[in-house]
């Protein structure tokens, strides 16, 4: 029998819990504090294609190691939980699949079609990772139709080596997202990094003018918090008013929408900014 996500935010998400066996919620895993809000604005965030990630990234507490084979069912899985949760908005994200020739995309792709297919009206986000910027990978991704594409830069450009995986990037990040404009059709597209790290006021708009000119629609920001020992240590935690700040800073730059705040996270009032 496979396991179930623990919905238990409120009574109305316990008593569909057990129409979503065996999916991972972000919600609950990245301990999101924000995720009775969305709940009740009818946004989910779900994590698929497994919980280990074949990078590991000093700020995230999803462990790494040897990824089990992507599910087949997990697509109509997917379609099932969220019209038993009568979501309005899904947004599916993935550890990195680096052992997989596609990254992943092509189960992206049939989560999202399973999506559209089942539920009439469902908006989709998709959160993914860089599938090392192979161009057939992320066209597989766009031809499925995401009405909304994010890839996180996560952090400002001096402070990734420390904070992110050998393997990642943050000009192969900027990569991502400029090809994510580059094919026929053209997703509204969206990436963030977390504040906290050690990074200057200066050096957070220079990521937000990089992610404006790579193409990217929305950009959100928010504090970093330690989600465990083992992760790299909060440096600082930034005031209210730098965040309004980082906020007049991205409008000035063009974003069509900037959340910014401490509590603000990747799919933060996602269903929102999408409208």
């Amino acid at each position: 029998m496979k396991p179930k996500i623990r919905f238990v935010e409120n009574e109305a998400t316990s008593r569909v819990a057990g129409a979503v066996c065996g999916l991972k919620s972000v919600c609950q895993s990245a301990r999101c504090p924000n995720r009775s809000e969305c709940w009740s604005h009818g946004t989910a965030t779900f994590m698929i294609l497994g919980d280990s990630c074949t990078r590991h990234c000093g700020f995230c507490a999803v462990k790494s190691g040897r990824p089990s084979p992507p599910d087949p069912d997990e697509p109509d899985r997917l379609a099932e939980a969220v019209k038993a949760l009568g979501l309005k908005y899904a947004v599916i994200t993935s550890v990195t699949r680096d052992d997989l020739p596609d990254g992943g995309a092509g189960h992206f792709a049939r989560c999202v079609r399973s999506l559209k297919a089942s539920v009439p009206g469902i908006a989709v986000e998709t959160l993914i990772p860089d599938f090392n910027c192979d161009p057939d990978s992320i066209a597989t991704l766009l031809g499925a139709e995401p009405d909304v594409v994010a890839h996180n830069l996560e952090t400002v450009e001096r402070l990734t080596p420390e904070v992110r995986d050998r393997r990642a990037g943050y000009r192969k990040s900027l990569q991502a997202l400029r090809m994510l404009r580059a094919g026929g059709r053209k997703p509204v597209t969206k990436t963030g990094i977390m504040a906290g790290l050690g990074e200057s006021y200066g050096e957070v708009v220079r990521a937000m003018a990089d992610a404006r000119d790579a193409g990217a629609d929305i950009f959100t920001i928010g504090q970093y918090l330690r989600p465990g020992k083992g992760n790299i240590p909060v440096r600082e935690y930034v005031a209210a008013e730098r965040f309004a700040a980082y906020e007049k800073a991205g409008y000035g730059l063009g974003f069509r929408h900037v959340a910014s705040g401490p509590l603000v996270r990747s799919s933060y009032r996602a269903a929102e900014a999408f409208r």
